[in-house]
């Protein structure tokens, strides 16, 4: 079983290498100032000494005043895992930076969030629908869609 690298612990070590990239923390995860998030993704595959290589899984969450997008990361070589959260305040215009530069997996994980949660990852090879047609009026799995 992996073992869970403890969100207060990595927030320590990435505010050691990304100053001011931290919004908060617990500890099951470290929250990420949205327009930092692709470093701190990118610092977190890299480093020797974290090696976090897999992105197991890619969502977001709909809490109302903000959304949440969450990050799952795995490092296979060290038996850890990590949750990593940037939040989106608002309603409108939300934007992220696309992590398909890092991981491949995340083009289509991205796609899905966008189609039903309606936010838009910069950069990303292909943004489009992946489950609904394109034209379809808004994103159904926002708590106030209604249809």
């Amino acid at each position: 079983m992996t073992k869970l690298f403890v969100g207060t612990e990595l927030a320590k070590v990435i505010e050691l290498n990304h100053p001011d990239s931290i919004a908060d923390h617990s500890d099951a995860a470290a929250i990420i100032h949205p327009g930092q998030i692709h470093e701190v993704l990118a610092f977190l595959k890299q480093a020797e000494d974290l090696d976090f290589q897999v992105l197991s899984a890619l969502t977001a969450v709909d809490y109302i005043e903000y959304f949440e997008v969450i990050y799952h990361l795995l490092s296979m070589r060290r038996n850890t895992r990590c949750v990593i959260k940037a939040r989106l305040p608002g309603r409108e215009e939300l934007t992220i930076p696309s992590v398909t530069d890092l991981w491949r997996g995340a083009e289509l994980q991205e796609r899905e969030i966008w189609d039903l949660m309606g936010i838009k990852f910069e950069d990303h090879p292909n943004m489009k629908r992946i489950l609904l047609w394109e034209g379809f009026p808004g994103h159904p799995l926002r708590k106030d869609f209604i249809r």
